[in-house]
């Protein structure tokens, strides 16, 4: 069953283009609101014939005592013992509708199982010797034997266990390493002619890192992020850092992100992850270069909304363990968690870059403003998926030092007893400072920020977080309407600022330039349409 599920295609809905979508769903509003459908006729009732009442046994054949044991003998057996005959049509309504699927999967398999892509690449780089990159790494040589995997490390003895040892003695001392894998110190030499590159340094040391191997990068070199975070001083997340400190704005970036734990990959157990770029040809060939019989990888174009549940749920981890250390109990913690959730939503889909495209059909005029974030990537795989496996697993490093913090141990102390990074800690001033950008309120985040920086004690922020309002960042906010690039048409209409329901309506009215604009938005894919039709 797991390895179905690893395998199984996205919904169909999805692979439809915009168009398609639009014309499936025939959404114009000239034909909105619909006329409400006529209520269906009274049933008309129908005396029953005397062929029903055949079945029942006469009178005479029964006697008086067993007429009057028998509608109690008949109410047990229909409420205690149930209908064989519906039960084996249930039985058969579950076969049929998994045997569709496996079908369905199979199907969707043959399609899209090329190998040619693997065949071809000869060579990948993993910058960084962490636990992710080291499982990433061993990940991709199983693929294939005769691939070249080189980890670039700054650790001369890491190297050298990696190569004698085939080990990463610091985080998988009991995992051997596959043979194809080679660690190196010298970037020149491992990035020459390599065909990927997976990105598995800290967010906070990336940009020195890369500055310092730029020379070698090839700039059709395409860079498979494994981090997750936010930078603390710009801000800035993967899909910005790696293409500056490059200094190629062209480098092709593909995000890897999704509930996975190291050490559940080293042992090949079914996980399933998301690969998000902005080019879709070559999402899918990070897809084909990943995915395997225990790695299921699904394709998104939604990078931003990948990266800010990635990085924001590293904060709300230390949450989750600030509750579990202090014995809150299970109630305070899915309350918490629960909030958490609606603060990365909140601030995930404000995260947005304007950039309207006017397309003329036959019926009426579209405008496209291109989305930073969807609702629905944070209800995903990689947004509440990433989330449940790190605010509740052990495993967890994030939820580990909540865990202590919550204990009553200082964070110093805390990290300087572990060997690997806790990104949350430093990432949660810099989603703070996000959230003041975008003027969202987020009391969780907000609270576990002033624990790190030792200005509120976990007591005293869980009392201020049970006396929240019940309502934070709802309603409607539309700061302005203008035309764009001066034109006097009304074809052509620029919005922004809004947050707006799912499929709400709006009417705007324009006295200056007389034109009245009527709209539906709804989503799909990293996109709000809005449908209008126009009047002068």
């Amino acid at each position: 069953m797991a390895a179905l599920l690893l395998e199984l295609p996205p919904p169909p809905f999805l692979n439809c283009n915009h168009h398609q979508f639009l014309s499936k769903t025939s959404l114009r509003l000239h034909n909105f609101p619909s006329k409400t459908p006529p209520p269906p006729p009274p049933l008309a009732f129908t005396p029953p014939t005397t062929s029903c009442f055949l079945s029942t046994v006469t009178s005479s054949s029964i006697s008086k005592e067993e007429k009057e044991k028998e509608p109690h003998s008949t109410a047990v057996a229909s409420t205690n013992a149930p209908d064989e005959g519906s039960q084996q049509d249930r039985r058969k309504v579950v076969q049929i509708a998994w045997e569709k699927l496996v079908r369905w999967s199979r199907s969707w398999r043959s399609k899209n199982n090329k190998t040619d892509l693997l065949e071809r690449t000869n060579k990948v780089v993993v910058l960084g010797g962490g636990s992710f990159g080291t499982a990433m790494a061993a990940h991709v040589a199983y693929r294939k034997s005769s691939l070249e995997v080189q980890m670039l490390l700054r650790d001369p003895l890491l190297c050298q266990s990696i190569n004698e040892n085939h080990c990463n003695c610091k985080y998988f001392p009991e995992h051997k390493l596959p043979d194809n894998v080679i660690a190196t110190t010298d970037a020149k030499a491992a990035l020459l002619d390599a065909d990927f590159c997976l990105h598995a340094v800290p967010v906070q040391f990336s940009s020195s890192f890369l500055e310092g191997i730029a020379e070698y990068v090839d700039p059709g070199l395409p860079f498979i992020s494994l981090s997750k975070g936010l930078e603390l001083n710009t801000l800035r997340m993967m899909s910005q850092i790696i293409p500056q400190a490059l200094g190629n704005p062209y480098q092709p970036f593909v995000l890897l992100s999704g509930p996975s734990f190291a050490l559940e990959l080293m042992n090949k157990l079914p996980t399933a992850m998301v690969v998000a770029s902005k080019d879709k040809k070559l999402a899918h060939a990070t897809q084909q270069l990943l995915a395997s019989s225990h790695l299921r990888i699904s394709t998104s174009r939604d990078v931003t909304g990948v990266e800010i549940a990635g990085a924001l749920k590293n904060v709300l981890a230390i949450a989750a363990g600030i509750v579990e250390g202090m014995n809150l109990g299970n109630n305070s913690m899915a309350a918490l968690v629960a909030q958490g959730c609606s603060e990365i939503r909140w601030l995930a889909t404000k995260i947005w870059v304007v950039s309207p495209v006017l397309i003329l059909t036959i019926s009426s005029p579209l405008l496209f403003l291109k989305m930073g974030a969807k609702p629905s990537t944070i209800t995903g795989l990689s947004g509440t998926g990433d989330i449940m496996l790190t605010c509740f697993v052990n495993l967890s490093r994030n939820r580990t030092v909540g865990v202590r913090l919550g204990s009553g141990e200082k964070l110093d102390d805390i990290l300087s007893s572990m060997n690997q990074v806790a990104e949350g800690v430093s990432t949660a001033g810099a989603v703070i400072a996000l959230a003041q950008k975008y003027n969202v309120k987020m009391p969780v985040l907000t609270a576990v920020a002033r624990i790190i920086d030792n200005e509120l004690t976990p007591k005293k922020a869980v009392l201020e977080l049970m006396s929240l309002p019940q309502e934070l960042n709802s309603g409607l906010e539309l700061l302005f309407v203008s035309k764009c690039f001066g034109y006097t048409t009304t074809n052509f209409v620029f919005i922004a600022g809004f947050h707006v329901p799912r499929r709400h309506g709006l009417s705007l009215q324009n006295s200056d330039n007389l034109y009245h604009i009527i709209f539906v938005i709804y989503e799909i894919e990293e996109y709000v349409h809005l449908d209008a039709c126009y009047s002068d």
